[in-house]
């Protein structure tokens, strides 16, 4: 940019000199001090102005049309200067204005579209010879342009940039760049083909979920690669950069709308409250954590087993929320009298209980472990938020504790039933016990997503439990929203069940990916279906026939009132596993928690 800067300082002079020199020869005075002196000093008395006004510090590739008025008014002021010098000759005082603007910002104009484009500001990568991919860019719009410009700049990608589709009408047959618009989204299949696109890079990112999928869906059945830019926030945030160019993730092809969020009641009982998070480093946790923040809240306490993950979200959220005090806690909620320490500690006015083992497969294999941490766990901290007078207790439950086949889901039904029966309890008087219920969340650990993902990585087998299995889905981001929502709505002892829109076939997702990664299923990578593991289900269910389930003010969210349990009973029982469930066999573990949901 700096070499720019003095290029354009001596051009702007001799753009100024000889433009006068050739005036003033023209008016028929050859005299050496008017045709040649007075122009030189004319020339350095604009250039001049041009450099105390700041004319030579803009960016060259940001420049329009703020930087030509900026630049209008010295050169009028210079040519004014001309004007009085001159004995007020209002021929050239005009034609000198209107042609040194006229060129100086012709060459301005020139400049910047050197820059985008990359002739001259970055040197050529060299790179290993590899096939080029030709590529088309979905979008014509700002983001579209910022995309051409990154990927030009980086040319070690081996990219090679057609053109673009965009649905606008106002813009068909028209370029950005040199690169031709060749027409609607029903062109995509005929312009892959035709231009032999290997490539598609979908850059309309203000674009509604629902029609991006729409866009999606057309584009996954061609076979192609599909990457997508980032999203409005991030370009407002800090343009778009090649490295945000993204791959298609799955939950991309929901298409749910965005959730709009009444803030005003999540407000209301965060802002200036005490809250503390379990299984806060956890996907889950970490997601309430982020969202949490936004309604700033007094302090916030980050409770997790994991030191690495408790860490890692501490360091985000006190990077970027300095003005909120977040407490990193290192405890497990089966160690009551650790827990215990907390709440006497910090005093939290909210919990959010998102711990819990939540492997299917693995708690098959460890009731012991599930039962002490879903349940005991869970027992801890609802019989601790009532001692110490906690005003909101909110249970992240699952939708496999809906008719439960898995020791995982067991346990997560006798959670909620622990949770919800201390409504019914004397003893107390002050804290609302709500349960929100939801199905899987794409990407979170252990989740079937990212396995596909490695999968693929590997060159497959992709494998699946079962072809017709079937499950419900919804983004981090999103379930996490519902939560909050939910739990504003919580007078105590409901279930909030979220609407996870229609199951999706496993299957149909690995096929997807599969796609989505430039495969093709079946060929190129194979899925392999493999059996439910013990524990598993073919279709989750949300609630269950005998739950009476109303709908509440909100669309996505819906409300079930929990079936009577025999709450003395099943605290009862509770205490006396935990006494001596260690000793059981893994069957009579399975046995002793089937038996807790019969309470």
């Amino acid at each position: 940019m700096k070499r720019f800067k003095k290029i354009n300082f001596l051009l702007d002079f001799f753009v100024v000199y000889f433009i006068l020199h050739f005036l003033m020869k023209s008016s028929g005075n050859f005299s050496f001090i008017y045709c040649f002196v007075l122009p030189l000093i004319i020339a350095g008395f604009k250039v001049f102005l041009f450099y105390i006004l700041g004319i030579y510090n803009a960016l060259l590739q940001f420049w329009g049309i703020y930087e030509t008025k900026i630049f209008l008014l010295p050169n009028l002021i210079g040519s004014f200067v001309i004007l009085i010098i001159l004995s007020f000759k209002i021929s050239i005082f005009f034609i000198e204005y209107i042609v040194t603007s006229v060129i100086i910002l012709f060459i301005r104009y020139i400049e910047k579209y050197i820059i985008l484009t990359n002739f001259v500001i970055r040197p050529k990568f060299k790179h290993k010879e590899s096939k080029k991919m030709n590529a088309i860019i979905i979008g014509a719009g700002e983001a579209g342009f910022m995309t051409l410009r990154e990927i030009k700049r980086h040319p070690e990608s081996n990219i090679e940039i057609v053109g673009f589709i965009d649905d606008s009408p106002e813009k068909q047959e028209m370029r950005v760049c040199g690169k031709k618009i060749f027409g609607k989204r029903d062109k995509i299949p005929q312009i892959v083909k035709e231009k032999n696109i290997d490539l598609i890079i979908l850059a309309i990112p203000s674009a509604p979920p629902g029609e991006r999928k729409r866009i999606l869906e057309i584009c996954e059945k061609l076979n192609v690669y599909i990457k997508i830019v980032p999203s409005t926030i991030e370009i407002i945030k800090g343009d778009v950069k090649y490295e945000q160019i993204r791959d298609i993730k799955i939950e991309d092809l929901l298409g749910r709308e965005e959730i709009s969020l009444d803030t005003n009641t999540i407000a209301k009982y965060i802002k200036n409250k005490s809250i503390l998070i379990t299984g806060a480093g956890g996907s889950i946790g970490s997601e309430i954590a982020r969202q949490v923040v936004r309604f700033s809240p007094k302090k916030v306490i980050l409770l997790g087993k994991g030191e690495n993950s408790i860490f890692n979200i501490n360091m985000e959220l006190s990077n970027e929320y300095s003005s909120i005090s977040i407490y990193p806690v290192v405890a497990d909620i089966r160690d009551k009298i650790a827990i215990e320490d907390v709440f006497k500690k910090f005093k939290p006015d909210v919990v959010f209980h998102s711990a819990a083992h939540k492997h299917v497969y693995l708690m098959e294999l460890y009731p012991t472990e599930a039962f002490k941490n879903n349940v005991i766990g869970t027992l801890n901290l609802a019989e601790l938020a009532v001692k110490y007078n906690v005003k909101r207790f909110v249970l992240i439950s699952t939708d496999k504790a809906v008719y439960p086949k898995s020791v995982m889901g067991i346990t997560k039904r006798i959670a909620e039933n622990v949770v919800l029966g201390f409504m019914q309890t004397e003893k107390n008087k002050n804290t609302k016990f709500i349960v929100v219920r939801f199905g899987n969340v794409f990407a979170s650990r252990g989740s079937v997503i990212p396995i596909f993902q490695q999968q693929i990585e590997r060159g497959g087998p992709v494998t699946v439990t079962h072809p017709n299995v079937v499950r419900y889905f919804m983004t981090i981001p999103e379930a996490v929203q519902l939560v909050l929502q939910a739990s504003a709505l919580g007078k105590g002892g409901e279930i909030f069940i979220l609407d996870m829109g229609k199951p999706i076939k496993i299957s149909d997702i690995a096929k997807k990916m599969i796609k989505l990664s430039g495969y093709e299923p079946g060929k190129d990578i194979k899925i392999k279906y493999i059996g439910l593991k013990p524990g598993e289900k073919l279709k989750e269910e949300l609630f269950e026939k005998d739950e009476k389930v109303e709908k509440t003010k909100y669309e996505k969210i819906l409300k079930a009132v929990p079936l009577n349990v025999n709450f003395k009973l099943l605290i009862r029982e509770i205490k006396k596993g935990e006494e001596i469930i260690s000793n059981l066999s893994k069957k009579e573990s399975v046995k002793f928690l089937k038996n807790l949901l019969k309470r």
